[in-house]
């Protein structure tokens, strides 16, 4: 019994924390998502596709694991859907011009 606590222990300070969430994001930090806040949804057609399409929206509600975006259709209809964290990506914000140049 003592062997398999040992090894347990050992296995616990010696290997890389798996149990950690380490998915690739495309926000740098996804904490700092709040509802109204405009981005861009990388949208794929299909799983399988190479293809994204950068799509303007903007944040409606905040799931655990989703978020709900509302953008607009080529005929000018609002569409709501959730999609997954890491397919969104901040509006780089524009710097102010300096008054005094």
């Amino acid at each position: 019994m003592s062997v398999v606590v040992l090894l347990l222990g050992i296995n616990f300070f010696v290997s890389p924390p798996s149990l950690v969430e380490t998915s690739p994001t495309s926000t740098s930090n996804s904490d700092t998502l709040e509802v109204g806040q405009k981005v861009i949804w990388l949208y794929k057609a299909r799983a399988d596709s190479a293809n994204v399409h950068k799509v303007p929206a903007e944040i409606v509600k905040l799931g655990s694991k989703q978020v709900q975006i509302k953008f607009c259709k080529n005929n000018n209809e609002f569409v709501n859907r959730w999609v997954n964290r890491n397919r969104l990506e901040m509006i780089p914000s524009i710097p102010s011009p300096d008054p005094e140049v």
